[in-house]
C-alpha cells in the first residue's frame, strides 16, 4: 500500500465525522487525485462483506464503519457506562500526583492553593491514584496507579512529558515559582500547613454524552 493511501487510512481512523476529498488533501498535503486513488486502493482493502470495518461514503465524504454484521455486537460494546472525564481540579490534583509521586494530601492542598480533598476522593475512587505508605508526618502518600499509565498510553512514569517543555506566561511563571517555593519551604518543615483557604471544586460526574 503506498503512503499516501496509509495516510489517507491513518486520518479516516482518527477522524469521528466523514472527511472530503478536500479535507483529506489538505490534511495529508496531497493533491485531490492521489487521495482519491488512496481512496479507491482503501477500497479494495476493506470490501464489505470481507472484514469487520468498511470503508462508506457518507454525508459527502468518506469514513470507516463497523460491518452491518457486528452490529449487535458493537451495541453491546457501546453500551457499557462510559469513563468520566475530569474536571480541573481532578485533573490539576492527578497532575501534581504524577510529577512529585509520592506526595500527600497536605502537600498537593499548598501547591494548588485550595483543599483538594473531594478530587482526591474522586480519584481514589476512580483508580487513577492509590495509597502509597505515610510520610514521616504521619500523612497518607499517593502515587500514581497501572490504570492511569494504561489510560494515559503511557509504559511507564517515565514517559510522561517533560515539563520543561511547557512556555507559561511570565505571569504564570510567577505564580508557578511562588507556588512551588511555598510547598518546598513547607515541605522541609518550614512553615506549617495551612488551613483550606477555599473549598475545592465539586466532585461531580462529568460523564460525556454523545461525543
Amino acid at each position: 500500500m503506498s503512503e499516501a493511501a496509509r495516510t489517507v487510512e491513518a486520518l479516516l481512523f482518527l477522524s469521528p465525522d466523514p472527511l472530503s476529498v478536500a479535507e483529506l488533501a489538505q490534511a495529508a498535503q496531497l493533491g485531490e487525485p492521489q487521495v482519491r486513488e488512496a481512496l479507491a486502493t482503501l477500497a479494495e482493502r476493506y470490501p464489505a462483506g470481507e472484514r469487520g470495518i468498511v470503508l462508506r461514503e457518507l454525508a459527502g465524504g468518506h469514513t470507516f464503519a463497523s460491518d452491518p454484521a457486528s452490529e449487535d455486537a458493537a451495541r453491546r460494546l457501546l453500551s457499557r457506562p462510559r469513563t468520566a472525564t475530569l474536571s480541573p481540579a481532578q485533573a490539576e490534583t492527578l497532575a501534581i500526583v504524577a510529577y512529585l509521586q509520592p506526595v500527600s494530601r497536605p502537600e498537593i492542598t499548598r501547591i494548588r492553593g485550595v483543599s483538594t480533598d473531594s478530587a482526591t476522593i474522586t480519584l481514589l475512587e476512580r483508580g487513577l491514584i492509590e495509597e502509597a505508605g505515610r510520610s514521616e508526618f504521619g500523612a497518607v502518600l499517593f502515587r500514581t496507579s497501572t490504570l492511569f499509565l494504561k489510560l494515559f498510553g503511557l509504559g511507564s512514569l517515565d514517559q510522561l512529558p517533560d515539563v520543561s517543555q511547557w512556555d507559561p506566561t511570565p505571569e504564570e511563571q510567577t505564580q508557578l515559582r511562588e507556588r512551588l517555593l511555598r510547598a518546598g519551604d513547607a515541605r522541609g518543615g518550614n512553615a506549617a500547613p495551612p488551613g483550606a483557604d477555599a473549598p475545592d471544586e465539586p466532585a461531580e460526574s462529568l460523564a460525556r454524552t454523545g461525543d
